[in-house]
């Protein structure tokens, strides 16, 4: 038994010693296949790293070679730059060699020509002393001779030239100036003739009613309303002051727009009419009334175009020449003044042979600025000039305009026309009324203002008092006191005279010396 396990033992110890050697020759076999692998996968790695290197230093070179060449191109081009610029340097050097060579060669022609010129003057002057030394002597021996000296010589000769000329000069510029004048006063005064005989319209004074009539004194107190409401809106509605005291059975509206003072005379008529007198009522009748009145100035403008022949002026016109309808100068209806200009001018041009309906237009509309000359400052014909021209009238209609009372110049026939023609209307017997007192102070006024200044010699007010003109002595006033003078004497005007429009002060400083060139 135990032979049988002994011997058991010794073959399964036998076995596994077999097992091991066998597995050790394994191991070793696979271990040195590992070793046979490593050192080919290291073999192949170290030739594919050995090519790797040479690809990379090929490429490397390559690059280098590149960039050694663009360097070198890079180079070339600078090269070459260079020697252009030192090119274009040397060409601009030799240039300027140049021109500093004729600079240099011009300063030399120029100080011998300076030179030159200096012996010349030398020479000039040796001759021109050498001359006038021969002057004295030949004048001296004709004194001598003459028994005159030059200076009476030269007064006699002159003296005798002009004993000769004067009289046929003389002569000649009068009877010029006669047949001129004779000529012009004749063809003007048959023009003005004509014209006034041709226009024959009749004229009525009218001026604008302040003043509104009550039917009882009890309508007084309805106007005023209960503690004065009503009367507060009259006037805010229309602004016009209306006027109450102890005339009987009158109201006076007071307003510097003589639209406002229609407005308020027609709405108050109508309250007085309906009796029903209110605030709300006012307004009422107040807006209705100026809506009216607006259409009718429109409708007085339009007729106003059609009576005269005038066509195309702008509406806003048209409507500003119906609000002088209700405007007056001394009396005088500006609207009807306006058409007589129109057809006087119309007239006057026909007969010159100008256009006659350019003409009769800057008649009708040379009062143009009197429709709101009591709202923008200003000359009225200033005024009627800009309104105008915003309206895209002509200019010959626009300076015609401006210049009719001279507050421009005229410089044209047109314009010329409207200036007469204004003069007519307004000189018209029974045309215009001012108290001559009146009128004769305040030109006397002005003239005493003006005279009140040291210096002054003179002063005329001309043109209806609308100019003054005043004459100083040039000795005691010179060029800038006079402009300090011409402020003052409108200042004061301003202050002391009460008066429509605008004044214009001329202050005139002269100094007349007479002479005659043969």
């Amino acid at each position: 038994m135990w032979s049988i396990i002994i011997t058991a033992l010794i073959f399964l110890a036998a076995g596994a010693a077999v097992g091991f050697w066998a597995q050790k020759i394994l191991f070793n076999k696979k271990y040195q296949e590992n070793q046979e692998l490593a050192q080919r996968i290291l073999d192949e790695a170290r030739k594919e790293a050995t090519a790797q290197k040479k690809e990379i230093l090929l490429q490397a070179k390559d690059e280098a070679f590149k960039q050694k060449k663009e360097l070198e191109e890079d180079a070339r081009e600078r090269e070459k730059e260079l020697k252009k610029q030192e090119q274009r340097l040397q060409e601009k050097e030799e240039r300027l060699e140049n021109k500093l060579e004729k600079v240099t060669q011009k300063e030399s022609e120029v100080v011998a020509w300076e030179n030159q010129l200096s012996r010349q003057e030398r020479s000039f002057a040796e001759k021109e002393g050498h001359l006038q030394d021969l002057i004295d002597s030949q004048s001296k021996k004709l004194e001598e001779i003459s028994g005159l000296t030059v200076e009476d010589a030269r007064a006699r000769l002159m003296q005798e030239i002009e004993s000769k000329t004067r009289h046929d000069a003389a002569k000649m510029i009068r009877q010029i100036e006669m047949e001129a004048q004779e000529s012009a006063s004749k063809r003007a005064k048959e023009i003005l003739a004509l014209s006034i005989q041709r226009y024959a319209g009749d004229y009525v004074s009218e001026h604008t009613v302040s003043a509104v009539e009550l039917p009882s004194e009890d309508m007084k107190g309805r106007i005023i309303g209960r503690e004065g409401r009503n009367i507060r809106a009259i006037e805010a509605a229309t602004g016009v002051d209306l006027i109450i005291d102890d005339t009987p059975e009158t109201v006076v509206l007071s307003a510097y727009s003589p639209l406002r003072r229609e407005v308020a005379k027609q709405s108050l008529e109508r309250l007085i009419s309906d009796g029903r007198i209110h605030p709300a009522r006012i307004e009422d009748i107040v807006d209705k009334v100026r809506k009216e009145l607006d259409i009718k100035l429109r409708e007085i403008g339009e007729q106003a175009t059609f009576d005269v022949g005038v066509h195309g002026i702008h509406p806003d016109l048209i409507r500003l020449l119906g609000h002088l309808h209700y405007r007056t100068s001394f009396s005088q209806n500006v609207m009807q003044h306006s058409i007589e200009v129109a057809f006087l001018c119309g007239i006057m041009a026909a007969e010159l042979g100008l256009d006659q309906k350019k003409a009769k237009r800057a008649g009708l509309l040379h009062d143009l600025g009197k429709a709101v000359d009591h709202e923008v400052e200003g000359p009225h014909a200033s005024i009627g000039a800009d309104l105008a021209k915003k309206h895209n009238e002509s200019k010959e209609i626009v300076h015609a305009i401006a210049a009719h009372h001279e507050d421009v110049q005229p410089t044209s026939i047109l314009a010329v026309l409207v200036q007469a023609a204004d003069s007519l209307s307004g000189a018209r017997p029974g045309a215009r009324k001012e108290l001559l007192e009146n009128y004769v102070n305040r030109l006397e006024e002005l003239e005493k203002i003006a005279s009140g200044f040291e210096g002054v010699n003179r002063s005329f007010a001309i043109q209806a008092g609308r100019e003054l003109r005043v004459m100083v002595d040039c000795d005691q006033v010179d060029d800038d006191a006079t402009h300090l003078m011409c402020k003052d004497i409108a200042q004061k005007i301003e202050e002391n005279i009460t008066y429509p429009g605008q004044i214009k002060v001329t202050v005139i400083r002269e100094k007349r010396s007479v002479g005659y060139a043969k």
